[in-house]
């Protein structure tokens, strides 16, 4: 059983003022494998103050230290990343794949913004004005159990480049892999206060983070109910807010486009990360003609997808996170069918075979509507809508015809007409025929998938305030 009862604040690893113990399991048994004590407000603000403390010393190192700094935390957690690996499937599920993955990219983002440090200028000329761009303060950042060590590594990244201090506040599903990204970070041997990390709950370490008068910038990643919290929470003291929510994504498949190629593209755009994604290609916009050839291949493709045993090389779609997530997801496969929606793949309860655990079957309405619920509402796991459109112009009405937009994708034979279409799409990124990442470019959403962006200076910049001084 793992017990993590340490948060760790100025530098050191201390027991939570926090009393209150929040169980820890194995989705793909449903085991209890542990338990973590939670911080509280007190710790909360105690963290706040060591940040506090550390920033003015830390905002003027020179920007070689922070690079050298940066280098030093990814040789760090790329030397757990075997453990690592081992705790992202226990506790959270992902397949082996993909926990791979993830474990490399929790090393690679810390690397990846000490590169753009290492270009990045921080005062320029324009005219007669010199502009220095200075950090903001001590950041909170608040981090999802999607992808815990990646998200605490990639917002620490930049708020350490900029030259803030901070306070995470990773979620308190993924315990496991905070205690070791912790550990790890600690052998890097920054200075105490620079960063901190106290696992607790939104509501009572999230809500101090949001509002204390002391935290300059929130930079968050979760869902939009809470984040919109936050964006309120925060407006009290003006704190600059950076906001990664929901999505929606449109998965475009053009008349032009070979199914052989696109469907099989198209599923691993929705199931990635066991659907749990906020990325994930959930609407796949098809010509009205191809349905009958799209339903035929796309019930072909999807039984290739093996929901099951994280540690099997053959799974490619894990368990839900928690019992609760795995009845939201049931809820909305219900939902489907209520609406009239016709299901082609998968649909309620276990997969065939599994007996315990959090499982869904990889799951695919056709003939959906961009009015139904299922079309509409983030659903977060591997449940996917065919929508059906009669040309290129009503194709894109339906992309952008969504309170979302983080991501869409195109998969067309003709490149020039994809990114003529992908021009007036509203999402932060398009993909087109691909289905990769682009660390230096800016990640981020339109509308309701948030506000700013994070990666490459976009996302540095993001924790800086720029100063013009005239002469």
């Amino acid at each position: 059983m793992h017990q993590v009862d340490q948060i760790y604040i100025n530098g050191q690893f201390v027991t939570p003022h926090g009393e209150e113990l929040f169980d820890l399991f194995n989705p793909a048994n449903a085991r209890r494998i542990g338990q973590v004590r939670l911080a509280d407000e007190q710790d909360a603000i105690s963290a706040i103050r060591a940040a506090k403390q550390a920033f003015p010393a830390f905002s003027r190192t020179p920007k070689a230290e922070r690079v050298d700094a940066l280098k030093r935390m990814h040789a760090a957690v790329a030397s757990v990343e075997t453990q690592l690996t081992e705790a992202i499937i226990e506790e959270y599920g992902a397949p082996v794949s993909r926990a791979v993955w993830m474990a490399k990219h929790a090393a690679s983002v810390l690397l990846d913004m000490a590169n753009v440090l290492d270009d990045y200028a921080f005062t320029r000329r324009l005219g007669i004005a010199e502009v220095t761009l200075q950090p903001l303060g001590v950041a909170g950042l608040i981090t999802p159990w999607n992808s815990n060590a990646g998200f605490i590594c990639g917002k620490l990244a930049a708020a350490l480049a900029a030259g803030c201090t901070a306070v995470i506040k990773p979620s308190e599903m993924s315990a496991i892999q905070t205690a070791i990204v912790t550990r790890a970070l600690h052998q890097a041997g920054l200075p105490p206060g620079v960063f901190n990390i106290v696992t607790g709950r939104g509501e009572t370490v999230g809500a101090v983070l949001s509002t204390h008068a002391d935290i300059a910038k929130v930079s968050f990643t979760g869902s939009t109910a809470v984040g919109k919290q936050i964006l309120r929470a925060g407006a009290e003291t003006l704190k600059r807010i950076t906001l990664e929510l929901g999505g929606k994504s449109p998965v475009l498949i053009l008349d032009d486009a070979d199914l052989q190629k696109a469907i099989p593209m198209a599923l691993q755009a929705g199931f990635m990360n066991s659907g749990q994604a906020c990325i994930a290609g959930t609407r796949i916009l098809v010509p009205a003609h191809r349905l009958a050839d799209v339903e035929a291949l796309m019930v072909e493709e999807v039984a290739k997808f093996q929901a099951g045993d994280p540690n099997d090389p053959a799974t490619s779609i894990g368990p839900m996170v928690s019992l609760k997530q795995w009845q939201r997801v049931q809820r909305y496969i219900q939902v489907g069918i209520e609406e009239g929606a016709h299901l082609l793949a998968g649909g309620p309860g276990l997969p065939e075979g599994i007996g315990a655990g959090w499982f869904v079957r990889p799951t695919v309405f056709s003939r959906v509507t961009n009015q139904m619920t299922i079309a509409r509402e983030e659903i977060f796991g591997p449940v996917l809508s065919i929508i059906t459109y009669s040309d290129e112009e009503e194709a894109l009405t339906i992309a952008n015809d969504t309170p979302y937009g983080l991501q869409a994708y195109i998969l067309s034979s003709a490149p020039q007409r994809a990114h003529a279409l992908a021009a007036r799409i509203d999402a932060g990124r398009v993909l087109i025929n691909t289905l990769a990442h682009e660390p230096r470019a800016p990640f981020g959403g339109f509308k309701q998938s948030g506000i700013g962006r994070e990666y490459g200076t976009f996302g540095l910049e993001a924790f800086l305030e720029p100063k013009s001084v005239l002469s």
